[in-house]
């Protein structure tokens, strides 16, 4: 099933299609630190995804950033809500040469980011590394999910936030395969 999504605001122009298929990702968000990233999301989570941004840039990439994780998030609520059979919970654990994170998830459908994850540098090129949380708390929030991202070993920038996009990614993975229940995923019945 195919998912998608027109975002259009002062600041930032998006159309993004999800889907739970493995077909090759097409992500043009007009920064490339968070083309990569999201590649690599997509990959990881089997998830194929894309995205056609346009945003504020010129200011910084803050918008387009939070925006494409806002509606990714509202995307992944309305994958959560029509399937309603999934495992809920996932765990990863991803070393990305010296660098290792913890990513666990529960589609809860109570959203609340915990971001432990101090990162080296500010920087990744232009890319501003605070806007990595941003995108997690952004998507996190509007997918309703309860997600824990611990940066347990850090190193290289660039290494640290690759290995928390697939950390996520791999464990989103998990918490999204069908049950072998058949049944929503919890005890109340119903995941809201």
């Amino acid at each position: 099933m195919m998912y998608q999504k027109t975002r259009n605001t002062t600041e930032t122009q998006l159309f993004i299609t999800l889907a739970d298929d493995n077909r090759p990702s097409d992500i043009h968000t007009g920064v490339g630190f968070l083309d990569h990233m999201l590649t690599l999301f997509s990959f990881h989570s089997g998830l194929s995804i894309s995205i056609d941004a346009n945003g504020d840039t010129q200011v910084d990439d803050h918008h387009v950033t939070e925006d494409i994780g806002i509606v990714l998030g509202q995307l992944l609520l309305e994958m959560v809500k029509e399937r309603q059979t999934f495992q809920r919970y996932g765990v990863s654990y991803i070393p990305m040469d010296e660098t290792l994170t913890r990513t666990v998830v529960d589609i809860s459908g109570r959203p609340y980011l915990l971001f432990n994850a101090h990162l080296s540098r500010e920087k990744v090129g232009s890319f501003d590394t605070e806007l990595v949380e941003e995108f997690f708390r952004a998507l996190v929030i509007n997918a309703r999910l309860t997600t824990h991202i611990d940066l347990i070993r850090g190193g290289n920038t660039h290494h640290e936030i690759e290995s928390i996009f697939k950390s996520f990614a791999r464990a989103l993975k998990v918490a999204l395969a069908e049950n072998d229940i058949n049944q929503t995923p919890s005890s109340k019945g119903v995941i809201e």
